[in-house]
């Protein structure tokens, strides 16, 4: 358990703070993923955690505290998952610091050794609000026992089966990408779609998310060919789609590094002209620019700009590359942050301003959590180019009410 209290590390960031002070007034305007498979980020990170804690050690629970909110935060920070569940921990500590809040103290619980004990654990201690779990099967086993002490819970995951009651997700899904990529593609003069989707949950959740944007956009789904990303799966997957029609724009809803070995079997095999299209999770894979096959694809994902900006401070800070999951840590506490505004410390959190339908903003643009609680995102569309990738239909600012 590791314990945030930022204002005790905040002289030595003061510049660092000023800046993400303003984006915070901005906000105002406003693996399935995380399913078994976590997406890699840019570099390999760090297990440097966030900063010792301050004040007296504590052996049995945390001491009670009338002047902060106490936020718990549940993350792998041991095990195969560590790395991101400790990227997202650093990143909420960077959120802190810069906006120099003393209103919110976060305590870290590794879910890695049981998300039950973690969750009942973080309740014990007092807490008013659960940020996490990252991986949906833990979300389900907190869930529950958050809210028999009415505790809502923001959950990294992207697995919408798990949304609802107390639980909010705010992981990227693919369905919005997908919509949103099939939009741009219809009003670019594109209608006949074929799709190659892997085999498994996030596969079939792509597929049916295809099938509905592309009805909802007056397409035609001409063919959608499942594989499992084997070299002879994929071949002949793409060979069926040859087979069976023609398109002139290919879904493929797998990450950035499986559509680098797709997209030259799908160049030699009828799809020579056809326009590539992709997921949220291209957005991880830095090669797509370097590959002459993937040279006009355009995808779906939440903006880059800001977290840029986020992963140049964590470099500062912790000597390493943060994993792009990260700002979804960050992004929880500018939510937090800004709640807490209204929030009496020791009561209940007010889980009915999460239903704010302007939404927020953040690292990762705007976004806002719909009926089921799922987080609705504003994306932009990329396109692939000469090793360069550049937004060619960029995210809207927030949401109309």
């Amino acid at each position: 358990m590791t314990e945030t209290d930022a204002p005790r590390q905040a002289n030595m960031f003061a510049a660092m703070k000023r800046s993400a002070r303003l984006l915070f007034v901005a906000s105002t305007i406003m693996l399935a993923a995380c399913q078994s498979i976590v997406p890699k980020g840019p570099g390999p990170a760090q297990p440097t955690g966030p900063a010792k804690p301050a004040g007296p050690e504590v052996t049995q629970g945390l001491p009670t505290d009338t002047a902060r909110h106490r936020v718990a935060l549940l993350v792998p920070t041991s095990g195969p998952n560590a790395g991101v569940g400790q990227s997202i921990a650093n990143a909420t500590t960077l959120a802190l610091m810069d906006i120099k809040t003393d209103k919110v103290r976060i305590t870290t619980y590794d879910t890695a050794t049981g998300a039950a004990a973690a969750a009942n654990r973080a309740l014990a201690d007092g807490n008013r609000l659960i940020l996490g779990p990252l991986l949906a099967d833990d979300a389900r086993i907190v869930g529950p026992i958050a809210a028999k002490a009415n505790v809502p819970v923001i959950s990294f995951s992207n697995d919408t089966s798990v949304a609802g009651s107390n639980i909010f997700l705010m992981g990227y899904t693919p369905n919005q990408s997908i919509e949103r990529v099939i939009g741009f593609a219809r009003e670019k003069g594109l209608s006949n779609f074929g799709a190659l989707v892997p085999r498994g949950t996030y596969g079939e959740r792509a597929g049916n998310a295809l099938l509905r944007a592309v009805e909802q956009a007056g397409g035609t789904v001409v063919s959608m060919q499942t594989f499992d990303r084997t070299p002879t799966s994929i071949t002949a997957a793409v060979k069926k789609l040859q087979a069976s029609s023609s398109y002139d724009a290919l879904l493929i809803a797998d990450s950035g590094r499986v559509a680098l070995q797709v997209a030259p079997i799908v160049r030699k095999n009828g799809g020579a002209n056809a326009r590539l299209l992709g997921t949220e999770i291209w957005n991880t894979e830095e090669s797509l620019a370097a590959s002459p096959v993937l040279r006009g694809a355009w995808y779906a994902s939440v903006s880059d700009g800001l977290y840029r900006q986020l992963a140049t401070k964590y470099r500062t800070r912790y000597g390493s590359a943060p994993f792009r999951l990260s700002s979804m840590g960050y992004d929880a506490v500018l939510l937090t942050v800004r709640i807490a505004q209204d929030w009496k410390p020791g009561a209940p959190f007010p889980t009915a301003r999460l239903r704010d339908p302007g939404g927020f903003a953040g690292i990762d643009g705007a976004f806002r959590f719909n009926r089921n609680g799922i987080a609705e995102r504003a994306l932009e569309v990329s396109e692939v180019g000469a090793g360069t990738i550049s937004v060619v239909d960029p995210a809207p600012r927030g949401f109309g009410n």
